[in-house]
């Protein structure tokens, strides 16, 4: 059991709103990356403290425990993928652009953090769901559905079942940044997350994505 710390006591937090700011995303940044390698059950905060350069008593400061810290990390991809969605007016094009732009935004983001998807393969392993956060998956799976189910109604995309469809779209999408470790051996000594492969990971998805889906007239 974790040995209760009297914060008012032992810390101080920084002397200013920005740098307390800062402080926070550093440890932030840090769970992240231990989270991704090791999940939940398996993080030391000892070892996110060594990454910042703060005492675990500043990061209980912030966050009461590590599940505290756990849900933090999850709760500031959810604001990402938030705020992705509100811009891209899905609605406003039509089901193939709409599709088309959905991937892109998410292929993009996949590139910007591919810690998350780890994170989240973890979650589902080691917690069963638990700390999933719920309406990160309404927002990206909610969002593919009604696009999906858009399309085939106005014979764009082929006869198909929405949710399982999305769920294999995810998979062909994340699988590249979630198992890349074990994907690297099929480009020897060449960056998996460098701009080229990703920008031929994002094309080849897309392409084989789109493919499946839309409606071909014989």
């Amino acid at each position: 059991m974790m040995p209760a710390i009297d914060k008012q006591k032992t810390i101080k937090p920084p002397n200013s709103t920005r740098n307390s700011e800062a402080t926070k995303n550093q440890i932030l940044d840090a769970a992240e990356a231990e989270f991704a390698v090791t999940g939940l059950s398996g993080a030391r905060t000892e070892a996110i403290a060594a990454q910042t350069g703060v005492t675990k008593a500043m990061i209980y400061y912030y966050f009461q425990n590590k599940q505290e810290l756990y849900q933090a990390v999850l709760e500031r991809s959810l604001v990402g993928m938030l705020s992705m969605a509100e811009d891209l007016q899905l609605d406003c094009l039509d089901p193939d652009a709409a599709l088309v732009t959905l991937l892109t935004t998410m292929l993009h983001c996949m590139s910007d953090n591919p810690r998350i998807g780890s994170i989240l393969c973890l979650e589902a392993i080691q917690n069963k769901g638990k700390y999933y956060p719920k309406q990160l998956g309404n927002i990206l799976y909610g969002t593919m559905i009604e696009v999906l189910e858009r399309g085939i109604k106005l014979g764009v995309f082929r006869q198909l079942e929405p949710r399982h469809t999305a769920v294999s779209i995810v998979g062909a999408c994340s699988f590249y940044f979630t198992a890349q470790e074990n994907l690297k051996y099929l480009w020897p000594g060449r960056r998996l997350l460098g701009k080229e492969l990703l920008q031929n990971h994002t094309q080849e998805s897309m392409n084989l994505i789109m493919a499946g889906v839309r409606l071909v007239n014989n």
